[in-house]
This record gives structure tokens, sequence and C-alpha cells, in this order.
């Protein structure tokens, strides 16, 4: 007799798999536990296998042959997933499951506002979401565990594609006591004497100290962080200035202290905020969808969270 599961169950088997216990598993899809424990049951019934030891203090893990059913359970759910985009295709229609990464320095203000907007539209997307740096993102594009990802156009690899939509000038961000506040403008020059926190992301940093290297002076870094808010407050806290290309919609830190965005003068580079894919892939209709409404959402202004240094 042929073996009778569903797709569902293996889903279930699977997150378990990975997370190690039913209990984080429950958390993670949003369904109880009572309900996945059966699912365990009913696949260890149909298989007529134990798929999984059970530990009381350490929860659960894999047995050897839980492991090679897992392995095939992935497969069997990519290609699922496959099925649901070919049909997608073929019906026109926007569904089926959209995995996009997110770069940290602006994840917050920029993902949650397109995520709502897009899923409203096409309800029957399954969509997930990944707050990554610029290393992660070429990682996690290439192994194809993301469709798509918001980041910046910094060092981009040949086998990847990047599509602009924002361009983002750098500026200069100091608290309201710094002695630069109530400049214009900003030389980079002016910058040598004063502390400086970096926001040290991979590529990022690179990109904030090579105005320093052009103008052939040393920043004085007396700082580093790869989190945007803990640098905010860092500097509005009086550790030094900081440079960076997003300006969040409010003008205060994260504990409520006021701080000044000064433009650069002369030619800095910007950086342009766009969507990374990979270079030649076979963008379905729903990730071809998600492309088109960033750029709707730009083109309209929608993305009230960042605005321009000059504003």
């Amino acid at each position: 007799m042929p073996l009778r599961f569903t797709l569902r169950q293996l889903e279930y088997f699977v997150a378990v798999g990975e997370a190690g216990s039913i209990s984080a598993a429950s958390e993670g899809l949003n369904v109880s536990s009572p309900s996945i424990s059966a699912a365990i049951s009913q696949l260890e019934a149909e298989f007529g296998l134990d798929l999984f030891v059970r530990k009381h203090a350490q929860g659960l893990s894999l047995t050897k042959a839980g492991q090679r059913l897992m392995e095939q359970s992935n497969v069997v759910l990519r290609e699922s997933d496959m099925l649901g985009n070919l049909a997608g295709e073929i019906s026109g229609n926007v569904q089926g499951p959209l995995s996009v990464g997110c770069l940290t320095t602006f994840a917050q203000m920029v993902l949650p506002r397109l995520r709502r907007v897009f899923v409203g539209n096409y309800p029957e997307v399954r969509f997930q979401q990944a707050e990554l740096n610029q290393t992660e993102i070429f990682s996690l594009i290439r192994r194809a565990d993301i469709d798509v990802a918001m980041s910046y156009d910094l060092d981009i690899p040949v086998d990847l594609e990047f599509i602009p939509l924002l361009e983002l000038p750098p500026y200069v961000v100091v608290n309201e006591n710094h002695p630069l506040a109530h400049k214009v403008e900003v030389e980079i020059e002016d910058l040598i004497d004063h502390p400086m926190v970096l926001l040290d992301l991979p590529h990022s940093g690179e990109y904030f100290l090579s105005f320093f290297t052009e103008a052939g002076i040393k920043p004085k870094i007396a700082e580093r962080t790869r989190d945007m808010a803990v640098m905010r407050s860092l500097v509005a806290n009086g550790f030094g200035y900081s440079i960076a290309n997003v300006r969040p919609l409010n003008d205060l830190s994260p504990d409520g202290q006021m701080l000044y965005f000064l433009p650069i003068a002369g030619d800095v580079r910007p950086m342009t905020m766009g969507l990374v894919l990979a270079k030649g892939a076979n963008v379905t209709s729903t990730v071809q969808a998600f492309i088109e409404h960033c750029q709707e959402m730009v083109a309209d202004n929608q993305l009230p969270a960042i605005r321009s240094i000059k504003e």
C-alpha cells in the first residue's frame, strides 16, 4: 500500500528536526504543540520508524533514519514549492513562498512597511524575511535560501544582479553639543580632530572609511558597532560623530536625545538602496511582483521612514 502523509506533516517534522524541540517548532510555526506532536506520531506510524530520540532534559534529536528522512523531506517540500510556483506562472497568479532578505542597517525602517502592503495585495504569498549583513545576503542568494534581498550597491559580485531603487547620500550625525552641530555642511577634513563611532558592518564600514582614504587622512575611531540604533545612542551620548546613509523619520536617538544630520561637502559617493538577486535566475511571477512593488513604493514616496538629508 502507498504511504499516506501530508506536506503539512513533513513541514512540522522538518521544523522539529531543525529546532530540536516541539515547543520551539511550535513557536516558530505559530502552531500548537499538540498538533505538531500528533503529526510526528502519525509520520512515525506511517513510516514504521522512530524519527526522534526523546531526551527529557535536552529535547529531541533525530535518529539516523530521521536524519535521512528529513533530508528527503526537504527535497519534497522544495519540489512542492516549485510546483506552486509553476502553477502561479501558468495561471498568472502571484502565490507561494517568497523569502526576502534585508540589510540590517535599514530593515526595521523599510521592510515591515513594504511587506505589509505587499501581502495585503497578494494574500496567497507566504512571505518570510531575514535581517542580514551584506556578506550573508550574497551567500544566501547564491545558495537559493532567499529569493531576493534589499541592500546597497556595495561590492556586488559579478554573479549577482542589482536593481537600483533609491540613492542615499552620506551624512555626518552628531549630538547637539558637538562642535560641528550647527554647521550647514561638513568637510571630511573637519572631522580629523574628533572621535568617530564607526558603523562597522561588512562592506559598509569600508565604504565610510573610503572618504578619509580619498582625503589622505585617518579618522580617530573611538567606538565600533554593527547596530544602527546603538550607533545613534553612542553619538547622542557624546562618544563621537558617525557617518551613515539612512536618515530615519525622526531626529532622536533611541534614548530620546536630539541628533543633528549634516551633509558632507564635496564629491562623495552616495550609496544606492536596491534589490539583489541571482544573475540569470528564473524570476518567478511572485519575485517579479515584489520587485515591481518595491519600485512603485519608492516612486510614490511610500517609504516615510527614510528621508533625504536635504529635508
